[in-house]
């Protein structure tokens, strides 16, 4: 059912259309047989309604003004068609090199069993729609959905927890190791403009391992809202890799919240290379509650045409001798607007933590604008700890030097770039995937960032 009121100027207005979309659906296509579910989602938009979505002048949102991309009046359908998306279509959208991994399709946020990929998989091991594991495994579910990903204080995770009827549920039992990689493939297809609320959850038990490589295309020119939450819980000793690949297209908007929990001796890495959109943000925010653990984000954004992405990270020390590695890089051109505020928190009892965190970006335009807030907070006084954030343009001098060696100011400026960007590119273990995104950076480099 789609829900479509008008918006006013009023200060409640936004929310109002979701709150109007909540009671009409709630006992009807918000229900099902999970109970815990349906108790979460009333409370979640009690919050929702409590905090509203973030103000024009919010410190958090100050260079990201997201209630004026959400006064476009996108359809609130909490059941979007997923037809005309077919299998040539999946195709496309995979990563060459990786015709071993795991398919798992997900359009306008809800599953497509039909268009997946998951024959094999060890002996354990859930991967399905969300709607499918709350009915059908719900101790599971119950046992880890929004312990991570809180919506008390954030208005975003509230609404996803309160709209919550289909995405990915992922379990990885314990002493599993799912050597092949897990390709979930995110298309939009619509007619019509629309917000869509996919959720996530992906656990992994102790000493088990699993790569997940997320591919986001876009096969429609209809203006879009993704609001997507991911959670993740990453027991003690094991594994879990996670890349994200965003262009779903020039009229995409998304934010994105990832919520990560470790335990001891886990580790747990995330990347997000960012290639297109309208507005994105990319919230992340990452715990190792347990001792040596090792936790990495890395990020890439290419900015041309009124790209806005904003990656907004949060890493919070909890526990002593735990190791963490940030690198965020960009380059933006034309009137691209890139943001990183980027925080490392370390708590009393977090001594011998040893944390790096560094954003670097270059701009290519006098239009072009990049606003970077590297930030430490710490209260252990046995740590290591380092941040920096640096924003120029292109080193004429290093030009110079490669023009003398017989290239064009083309080829020089595209060798540059393309070294820059490498930095991120070759933290990525998954070699068809590094490959794969080497062949991309280099060729947009080339065309023009």
């Amino acid at each position: 059912m789609s829900i479509s009121i008008s918006t006013t100027t009023q200060d409640m207005a936004l929310e109002a259309r979701f709150l109007d979309a909540f009671h009409v659906n709630d006992g009807q296509m918000l229900n099902g047989q999970n109970d815990r579910l349906k108790d979460l989602r009333r409370e979640a938009i009690r919050h929702f309604e409590a905090l509203g979505f973030p103000a024009l002048k919010a410190e958090a949102w100050k260079y990201t003004k997201i209630r004026k991309v959400l006064q476009h009046e996108f359809g609130i359908d909490l059941a979007p068609a997923t037809e005309g998306v077919t299998a040539a279509d999946v195709e496309a959208a995979r990563i060459p090199g990786l015709e071993d991994a795991y398919v798992f399709v997900l359009v306008n946020g809800r599953f497509r069993e039909d268009l997946s990929s998951l024959d094999g998989l060890p002996e354990g091991v859930v991967l399905t729609g969300f709607q499918h594991a709350a009915s059908h495994h719900p101790e599971l579910v119950n046992a880890h959905l929004a312990h991570y990903a809180d919506f008390q204080d954030d208005a975003f995770v509230a609404l996803n927890t309160a709209f919550i009827t289909d995405g990915l549920f992922l379990h990885v039992p314990k002493n599993t190791v799912v050597e092949r990689p897990i390709q979930v493939v995110n298309l939009l297809h619509t007619d019509h403009d629309l917000f869509i609320q996919p959720r996530k959850l992906i656990v992994a038990e102790r000493s088990s391992q699993v790569t997940v490589v997320e591919t986001f295309g876009g096969l429609t020119d209809a203006a879009t809202f993704t609001k997507s939450v991911t959670e993740f819980f990453v027991a003690s000793n094991a594994h879990v890799k996670h890349y994200q690949i965003q262009e779903e297209g020039t009229a995409a908007s998304t934010v994105g919240l990832i919520r990560g929990y470790q335990q001891g001796d886990s580790t747990f890495s995330t990347t997000t290379v960012t290639f297109d959109g309208a507005t994105i943000r990319n919230n992340i925010s990452l715990l190792p509650d347990g001792q040596h653990c090792n936790t990495n984000m890395y990020g890439l954004f290419l900015g041309r045409g009124r790209l806005h992405v904003d990656n907004h990270t949060f890493m919070d020390h909890a526990q002593p001798q735990c190791e963490s590695n940030e690198l965020y890089k960009g380059i933006l051109d034309d009137r691209a607007t890139g943001v990183f505020n980027g925080k490392i928190f370390v708590r009393q009892d977090a001594q011998q933590t040893n944390a790096y965190q560094s954003n670097k970006s270059i701009v290519l335009s006098d239009t072009a604008r990049m606003y970077s807030k590297p930030e430490l907070e710490i209260y252990a006084d046995d740590v290591r700890c380092s941040h920096g954030a640096t924003t120029g343009q292109l080193d004429e001098e290093g030009v110079f030097y490669l023009r003398a060696r017989g290239l064009t100011e083309r080829q020089a400026r595209a060798l540059m770039l393309l070294a820059f960007a490498r930095d991120v590119l070759d933290t990525v273990e998954l070699e068809p995937l590094h490959d794969y995104l080497d062949v991309r950076v280099s060729d947009r480099i080339q065309e023009g960032v």
